[in-house]
């Protein structure tokens, strides 16, 4: 054997362990490739109910919004009645405090009223008696 025949069949053999290890790496890339396509499928299955489900729980939440929207409406006047209520019970409060303030200041001309009339019996009884006193000295 040649020199030359050696060197062909050491070439021939590393070309052999060469395709024998490109095979292999090609087997597992195939199997790698098979699984993350089994994955991404995994995957997408998965967000696409999440799709659906996000899409019912808006749909449900408008649903819900509207049913609130319309309570709240309802509800609205009963707030608007209870704030006429409470101006209702301000003025009222007000009006009895100027009353209150009214009959104190009535009590106090009352007194005066009572202290002037007391005055003027006590004056007419003297008058009385002066006149009954001058009567007797004639």
């Amino acid at each position: 054997m040649t020199f030359g025949q050696l060197a062909g069949i050491i070439a021939a053999i590393a070309f052999l362990i060469l395709v024998v290890f490109l095979c292999r790496v090609l087997a597992k890339l195939v199997k790698t490739v098979s699984q993350l396509t089994s994955t991404l499928n995994s995957v997408t299955k998965d967000a696409d109910n999440i799709s659906d489900q996000v899409e019912k729980l808006l749909d449900k939440t408008n649903i819900l919004m509207a049913d609130i929207n319309e309570k709240s409406q309802k509800v609205e006047p009963l707030f608007d009645t209870i704030a006429d209520l409470s101006e209702s019970v301000s003025d009222l409060n007000a009006a009895s405090r100027n009353m209150a303030v009214k009959i104190s200041e009535s009590a106090k001309d009352s007194s005066k009223i009572k202290k002037a009339s007391t005055l003027f019996s006590v004056g007419k009884h003297a008058f009385g008696a002066v006149n009954k006193a001058k009567a007797k000295k004639k």
